[in-house]
């Protein structure tokens, strides 16, 4: 119970394993006070982070004023300087307990839910500014003029007949004294203060205060006030309460207001918790970790308990990571404008495709904080992810994940399984062959991926038959090259153990040997890609290391692999290829689907293929998605374009988008109804001699002839966005991003902003 089942599976390591997987043994490191440099809320629009450690926003060992993310001093771990000293810890956990009592009230898909304020549906009449001031000074004016005239008698005294009605008698003769002088006082006040509210919502004076006034947060702190009852505190841990683990509670309440609890901490807890509730785990066993371990309960695998960083806004109550705000433009709804934007495996389970050029902000905007916030839903035991991306491309430090592939480089810890667990030669090959030409492949089942299949099953299953294992990068080649030697072991071995249906699959490949149209011979020339001698350490089949395979992700890992950087553009986008059709094929056949599994592929171009969009569209119902990034939409072949942009629920246009791109994504968002205005001036003409002069006159002055203006609205049908808004009305720094939820909510295209 001390992992909450989150336990490595067979193969997610290689020797040596580069953390413990037992949970730490020491103290939770102290939170950082408010205000301190690099605290957590620092960034604008981030809630605060709930007792994150020491450098949760700026790297530790990094120079004072350093950016977010910038290198530390040389030494200690990769790009991370040596650990600094914890700073003192706060007197309580406040700002822990404040973060997770903020409301987070239910929004449309993609609104940031934390603290937010749902706005209505649809834009009220908005005075325009000028008339609301005038307004407010008439109303102004006219109550200061009102109270005057009847302070001085000029009304009459009609109004102070309820006094006159009300006060002892002694009192309106002038008997009582000071005290009837000043409650006198007080009826006047009443009755001026009434007149002026009267006349105060007759000018609008509320609506001056909400639009010009101070900011919201200024009028209402999220988190303030009194706390909430007991069964309703999150803190108080009122579901563990109600099924009996009062003293469990009481721990955990006790740790978070003694600011030893994370938001990290808090999201395991509940998944923890969750387990329980499905029967997965006993109660007996979840209440003892807690009391043993308090906060650190039911620790993930290696032990960590947050990441080294953090760049982007993250809310694990809700699961969102901010990406930026709706921007206040007329084209978005009103329910979004100014709204924050947060993305969270309920819109991920439908897959991200995202667009744009180089420079555009799709990896430091887009891909780096879904890794962040994938990475932090793993530590919470909710997701499991895989990170595609060239090294260096900024995807994150290495000690923010369990598993990090350097493929092509000599330093690597841990390797790729080129036939991504599986013991099924059928499946193993057809993983392969989309890897290897399934750029090639004809859109048709029939096309060069069935055939390429087929070659691949003949020697892959004869091989694994004799030696016990699939063949390496080199053994394979030979194969599909028709070495004879290789073919004769085989053969010898396949007689010998009495295989006679594996026997009758050699025979069939020797025979398509000769034939002009085999196609062995592209696959040995694709996999000629990886027989190269900066690859020679990796995709070892013979047991002398321990590859990962994708197979593992039915656990909380967090894998990163790093694609060739240079010299090797088409191995990388082969092993792109690789890793999306192994993801594709595993997530699939996963148990446990409530947990979340993204493969997050950072420049896709040369990864999608026919059978890559039909994985996509498979993975919803799995409990999977994935995110995909391009330069443009020429990188994916005419046919598949269309059918990607459906497979994908979460489409993202950013800056920069041709308007060849433009039109694709106008088509795939569709057209709405919207009101037209047509105003059409008609010259005025003057029939007797006065109104001609006036007319005369008002040309002199203006400049132009008196006219009539006719203004006209009617329905018609236009495009959400057309391809030259895309290309040309896009600024710089901003997208246009409709969103599907797993439960089938929609949310139209969004002009967002992905600086704030």
């Amino acid at each position: 119970m001390d992992s909450d089942g989150m336990r490595d599976g067979p193969g997610t390591h290689a020797n040596p394993v580069p953390r413990p997987a037992g949970p730490p043994r020491v103290p939770a490191a102290p939170p950082m006070p408010p205000g301190a440099p690099g605290a957590p809320g620092a960034q604008s629009g981030a809630p605060a982070v709930p007792g994150a450690p020491p450098g949760a926003l700026v790297p530790p060992g990094a120079p004072p004023g350093a950016p977010p993310g910038a290198p530390g001093p040389a030494g200690g771990r990769e790009g991370w300087g040596p650990a600094v000293p914890p700073l003192p810890p706060p007197p309580d956990g406040s700002d822990f307990l404040s973060w997770l009592r903020t409301p987070r009230p239910e929004s449309p898909p993609g609104v940031w839910r934390f603290g937010h304020r749902p706005r209505p549906q649809e834009e009220p009449e908005r005075v325009p500014a000028r008339q609301l001031f005038a307004g407010a000074l008439i109303a102004l004016l006219s109550g200061w003029l009102l109270c005057s005239l009847l302070y001085h008698g000029y009304l009459g005294g009609f109004w102070l007949w309820p006094w006159y009605v009300l006060a002892p008698k002694s009192w309106t003769l002038g008997e009582g004294g000071m005290v009837a002088g000043v409650a006198s006082y007080l009826y006047e006040g009443l009755v001026f203060v009434g007149i002026f509210a009267a006349l105060g919502r007759v000018g609008r004076w509320g609506e001056i205060w909400r639009r010009f006034g101070p900011p919201a947060w200024l009028r209402a702190a999220p988190g303030q006030g009194p706390p909430p009852p007991p069964e309703e505190d999150p803190a108080a841990w009122p579901a563990l309460r109600a099924a009996g683990a009062v003293d469990a509670a009481e721990r955990l309440a006790s740790d978070a207001r003694a600011g030893l609890m994370r938001d990290v901490d808090h999201a395991r807890i509940v998944r923890a918790w969750q387990g329980v509730q499905r029967g997965r785990h006993g109660l007996a066993a979840f209440a003892g970790a807690v009391l043993r371990d308090g906060a650190g309960a039911c620790p993930h695998p290696s032990g960590d308990r947050d990441l080294p960083a953090r760049q982007a806004p993250h809310d694990l109550v809700t699961g969102q990571v901010r990406l930026g705000t709706a921007a206040d433009d007329s084209r978005n709804p009103y329910a979004y404008r100014g709204a924050g934007l947060g993305l969270g495996p309920e819109l991920l389970g439908t897959s991200l495709l995202a667009v744009g050029p180089a420079g555009s902000g799709k990896t430091g905007a887009v891909v780096r904080p879904l890794a962040e916030s994938l990475c932090l839903h793993a530590l919470s035991g909710r997701a499991a992810v895989v990170v595609v991306g060239a090294a260096g491309a900024g995807l994150g430090p290495a000690d923010a994940y369990d598993v990090v592939i350097r493929v092509g480089s000599p330093d690597s810890v841990h390797d790729l399984d080129l036939y991504g667990g599986t013991t099924d030669p059928d499946e193993a090959a057809a993983v392969l062959a989309e890897a290897l030409v399934g750029d090639l492949a004809d859109p048709h089942p029939s096309g060069d991926s069935r055939r390429s299949t087929t070659v691949l099953a003949q020697v892959l299953g004869p091989f694994r038959a004799v030696h016990g294992r699939f063949p390496g990068v080199p053994e394979l080649r030979q194969l599909l090259d028709g070495a004879p030697e290789p073919l004769a072991v085989l053969r010898r071995g396949l007689q010998e153990a009495g295989h006679a249906s594996l026997l009758r699959e050699l025979d069939a490949r020797e025979r398509q040997m000769g034939h002009p149209g085999d196609v062995a011979s592209v696959l040995a020339d694709r996999l000629a890609l990886l027989d190269r001698p900066a690859f020679a350490s990796f995709f070892d089949t013979s047991g002398r290391t321990r590859p990962f395979a994708l197979t593992a992700l039915d656990h909380p890992v967090r894998v990163r692999v790093d694609l060739p950087a240079r010299g090797h553009a088409d191995a990388s986008r082969l092993l792109a290829r690789l890793v999306l059709a192994q993801f594709t094929a595993s997530v699939t056949v996963r148990e446990d689907r409530s947990l979340f599994a993204c493969l997050v592929l950072d420049d896709a171009s040369g990864a999608v293929t026919p059978e890559a969009v039909r994985g996509i569209q498979r993975l919803r119902s799995a409990g999977a998605g994935v995110v995909l990034t391009l330069r443009t939409l020429d990188d994916v072949p005419r046919p598949l374009r269309g059918p990607l942009l459906g497979a994908a629920g979460c489409r993202m246009a950013l800056s920069g988008l041709t308007p060849w791109d433009g039109q694709d994504f106008a088509e795939v968002w569709g057209k709405e109804w919207t009101e037209a205005t047509d105003v059409t001036d008609r010259q005025i003409i003057a029939e007797t001699p006065a109104g001609k002069a006036v007319h005369m006159l008002r040309r002199v002055i203006t400049g132009k002839a008196p006219t009539a203006r006719a203004v006209t609205v009617r329905q018609v049908e236009r495009e959400r966005w057309s391809a030259s808004e895309l290309a040309h009305a896009v600024p710089p720094g901003h997208a246009v991003l409709s969103l599907t939820s797993v439960r089938g909510e929609h949310a139209p295209p969004l002009l967002v902003d992905l600086r704030h």
